[in-house]
């Protein structure tokens, strides 16, 4: 029901008008009325006035658009409100969408690729992190001392990126045998890879096949936990 409607609707009832009696007054249907009361019809302002006779009683439209202001009004004051709050976050995006184009935040990762133990800010320069790309660069959290002799030990942190490509002489994280370790990988021929490990200050070795063995990130430079 309309404002509008639900005021003819009070003053007729309060006047002991039907609704066939005061369409009947003003020259329209029943059905005319029990519309307008509804809020299906539209009432004209001519109407209004041929109403407001007929009951004896203005139909304030004034009234009506007094309540709607008040509305409207109130609605603006919540909207002002909120607006500071509106405008911090999005005064919070453009920064951080700023400081995304030049710095990027870099996970440490544990050997499974998924936990993140820690960032780190790393600048952007010409879309590359360290000259790579900037959605492929990482850091791993060294678990154990197996690359000794390479000077990477338990508690260091090995800065790369992600691939899966086999390079000769590249140390990567790689999965084998049912396990991910950081080791030094040689070809031998297209069939078969040296594994590399150096635990206990000597250089150990483990033949594989090229399709028994998966690199998951190729290591670059390494950060000695101090």
């Amino acid at each position: 029901m309309s404002r509008i409607g639900k005021k003819i609707s009070e003053v007729r009832m309060a006047k002991g008008m039907t609704q066939k009696q005061l369409g009947k007054a003003i020259g329209v249907t029943e059905k005319f009325i029990i519309e307008a009361e509804s809020g299906k019809k539209v009432v004209s302002d001519d109407l209004i006035k041929k109403i407001s006779k007929a009951l004896g009683q203005d139909i304030d439209t004034l009234m009506l658009d007094g309540i709607t202001q008040a509305e409207d009004n109130h609605t603006t004051e919540k909207v002002i409100k909120e607006a500071p709050k509106v405008v911090k976050q999005e005064v919070q995006k453009v920064w951080d969408d700023a400081f995304s184009s030049v710095l990027k935040t870099v996970p440490v990762y544990e050997y499974d690729l998924n936990t993140v133990i820690e960032t780190r800010q790393l600048p952007v320069i010409s879309n590359k992190v360290e000259g790579l790309s900037k959605d492929k660069v990482l850091y791993l959290r060294i678990v154990d001392n197996d690359m000794i002799a390479f000077r990477m030990l338990k508690g260091d942190t090995a800065f790369g990126y992600t691939t899966n490509e086999l390079e000769n002489n590249a140390i990567c994280l790689v999965e084998y045998n049912g396990k991910r370790a950081v080791r030094q990988i040689k070809k031998l021929d297209k069939d078969k890879v040296l594994v590399i490990s150096s635990s206990k200050g000597s250089l150990n070795t483990e033949t594989l096949p090229v399709k028994g063995i998966k690199v998951l990130a190729r290591l670059l430079k390494v950060e000695a936990n101090l």
